[in-house]
C-alpha cells in the first residue's frame, strides 16, 4: 500500500492513535517505541508478554519512556480470562462466580485490588468488565465470563466492577457492546448473530450496559455480532446505528468505544482487516484493538494507511478519525490523573475469600469424607482462544498440598473415563469437569466413573447446568487458580 504522509503529519499521527496494537516479547520492541513516538497512544499486553510482575512492569517503564500519557490495555477479567497470571492461573474468581455470591460490595472490592494490581504494574486500562449477560447456556465464548443469565443481577455486578476497577485508576472497559450472551457462535471463528426483537434487546441486553454508563465506565467495546432488530446488515463494531445512534444517541454515552479484536474471523473473514478498521471508525468507533495473533510493525502500518487513504479518498471523513484520535488522548490524560489520584490500600486475598464465598455444594452424598490421597481425574474441554490453553487449572495442584500422596491426569474425548478408572486404580477419584452440559463425551466419562465408583467426588467449574451428581458435587462457577484452592478446601473439610 501506498504511505500518504510523513510520521510528524497531523492526519499520521491521528490514523495511529487510534490504533491499539499487541506485539511479541516481554520488552518493548524498538518499532513499538518508534510509533509511540510518532503518535501511537495505546498498546495492548496479552500472555505472550508476561512473565512476571516485575516484568510487566519494567515493560511498562519502558514505554512509558517514549510516552508518559500512554495507554497500556490488558484483557484480564481475572478468573477463566487471565494475562496477568497467565502461567499461575487468577488469584481472582471471575464473574460467574461474584454474580453467584451476588454481594457487589464484593465485586466491588475484588475489581479495586484487582486494579490496584494492574496500575502498580503500570497497566491503566483493563478491557472488563463483561456486561454481557449469559442467556445461552450452551455459548461457547461468555459462559463463566458473565455475572449470570439474571439481567438485573448482572447491571448491579457490571456497576460494581466499573467503580471498583476505576477507583484504582484504572480505566474500565465494559464489553461487548450491544451483548454477547445470546449466541451460539464464538466470534473469534465466525460472525454471531442474535435473532431476539428489539424489545428483548432494551429490556435484557441493554440494561447491564445502561448501569456501566451510569456508573462512569470510561470505555465500552463493540462485539462482533449481527444483530438485525437493530441493523440488518452491519456487525456491531460496524454500525454506524449501534454505536453512534444507539450508544452514544440513546445510551447518552460520552466515553471511548473500543473494538474486539479486528482480526478475529467475524470481521476480518467477512471484511478484510483494513476495510473493517476502516468501516469502524466511520461507524463510530475510537480505538481499533488489534494484536491478539497480528503483532508486527508491518499490520500496524497498513492499518495507518488505510485510515489515511479513507480520508484522502472521502470514504472517512477527516473529522471523525480526529474525533476518535481525541477521545484515545483524553482517557489517556485521564488515567495520568487517576494513577496520580488512586491510593485504595492493598488486600490481596479478597480474591480467595470470593472464591471461597462462590463455591456450593450442590449434592452431598453419603459417602466417607475424603481424608487421603485420591486421583484427580481433569476432564478438559478444548478451550476457546479468550481463555486460551496456557494457564493452569483445575484441583489437583491444591489437592496434592492438602492430601499429599495424590496424583491425577487430564483427559478427553471418547474412552475418556474408562482411561480415568485405569489409572485411578483403587483410589478414590476426584472427577473435574468443565461446561459438562456442552461436551456430551464429558458426560459419558462421567457415567462411566459413576457407575464404577459412585463414591467419586464431582468438582464442575464451568456454568452449572448440568444435574449435580457424585457422592459430593460442587459447582466453583469458574476455573481460576483461586477457585481450585476454595474446591480442594472444601473437598478436605467434608
Amino acid at each position: 500500500m501506498t504511505t500518504f504522509a510523513t510520521a510528524d503529519d497531523t492526519l499520521t499521527r491521528d490514523a495511529l492513535a487510534v490504533l491499539q496494537p499487541g506485539f511479541a516479547g516481554t520488552t518493548a520492541p524498538d518499532w513499538v517505541r518508534r510509533r509511540v513516538g510518532e503518535g501511537l497512544a495505546s498498546v495492548a499486553l496479552f500472555g505472550r508478554n508476561v512473565t512476571s510482575r516485575e516484568q510487566v512492569t519494567a515493560l511498562t517503564a519502558e514505554l512509558r519512556a517514549e510516552r508518559d500519557e500512554l495507554l497500556v490495555a490488558i484483557d484480564e477479567e481475572s478468573g477463566d480470562v487471565t494475562r496477568l497470571d497467565v502461567r499461575t492461573g487468577s488469584s481472582f474468581p471471575g464473574s460467574l462466580a461474584l454474580g453467584a455470591v451476588d454481594d457487589p460490595g464484593l465485586t466491588r472490592g475484588v475489581a479495586r485490588e484487582l486494579g490496584r494490581q494492574l496500575a502498580e504494574c503500570g497497566v491503566n486500562f483493563n478491557w472488563a468488565p463483561s456486561a454481557d449477560v449469559n442467556a445461552d447456556p450452551d455459548n461457547p465464548v461468555i459462559g463463566v465470563r458473565s455475572f449470570g443469565a439474571d439481567t438485573a443481577l448482572v447491571a448491579r455486578h457490571t456497576a460494581a466492577y466499573v467503580e471498583g476497577m476505576q477507583t484504582a485508576g484504572v480505566a474500565a472497559c465494559t464489553k461487548h457492546f450491544p451483548g454477547h450472551g445470546d449466541t451460539g457462535v464464538d466470534s473469534h471463528h465466525a460472525l454471531p448473530r442474535i435473532d431476539v426483537d428489539e424489545e428483548t434487546l432494551r429490556t435484557r441486553e441493554l440494561v447491564p450496559f445502561r448501569a456501566a454508563v451510569e456508573a462512569g465506565t470510561r470505555a465500552i467495546m463493540s462485539a462482533h455480532i449481527l444483530v438485525p432488530a437493530l441493523d440488518p446488515e452491519r456487525p456491531g463494531t460496524l454500525s454506524r446505528r449501534i454505536l453512534t445512534e444507539l450508544l452514544r444517541g440513546e445510551l447518552g454515552y460520552d466515553g471511548l468505544i473500543v473494538t474486539d479484536g479486528m482480526e478475529m474471523r467475524a470481521i476480518s473473514g467477512t471484511y478484510g482487516l483494513e476495510h473493517g478498521v476502516v468501516l469502524a471508525v466511520a461507524a463510530g468507533a475510537d480505538a481499533i484493538c488489534v494484536g491478539g495473533g497480528l503483532n508486527d510493525e508491518g499490520t500496524v502500518l497498513s492499518l495507518r494507511d488505510a485510515l489515511v487513504a479513507a480520508v484522502v479518498s472521502g470514504e472517512l471523513p477527516e473529522e471523525r478519525l480526529a474525533d476518535a484520535a481525541d477521545r484515545v488522548r483524553r482517557l489517556a490524560r485521564w488515567t495520568a490523573g487517576a494513577r496520580a489520584a488512586a491510593g485504595s490500600p492493598p488486600d490481596p486475598e479478597i480474591g480467595l475469600r470470593a472464591a471461597r464465598r462462590a463455591v456450593t455444594v450442590t449434592r452431598a452424598g453419603s459417602a466417607a469424607p475424603v481424608t487421603g490421597p485420591v486421583h484427580v481425574a481433569t476432564f478438559a474441554p478444548e478451550p476457546n482462544i479468550a481463555v486460551g490453553d496456557e494457564t493452569p487449572w483445575g484441583v489437583e495442584a491444591d489437592l496434592a498440598r492438602l492430601l499429599p500422596g495424590t496424583r491425577g491426569g487430564s483427559y478427553r474425548g471418547p474412552g475418556a473415563g474408562a482411561e480415568a478408572l485405569a489409572a485411578a486404580g483403587d483410589r478414590r477419584i476426584v472427577a473435574v469437569v468443565r461446561d459438562e452440559h456442552r461436551h456430551p463425551w464429558m458426560r459419558s466419562a462421567l457415567d462411566t466413573i459413576l457407575a464404577a465408583r459412585p463414591d467419586t467426588v464431582v468438582v464442575e467449574m464451568g456454568v452449572p447446568q448440568s444435574p449435580p451428581r457424585g457422592a459430593l458435587h460442587l459447582a466453583t462457577h469458574g476455573a481460576a487458580r483461586v477457585c481450585g484452592t476454595a474446591a480442594a478446601e472444601r473437598i478436605v473439610e467434608g
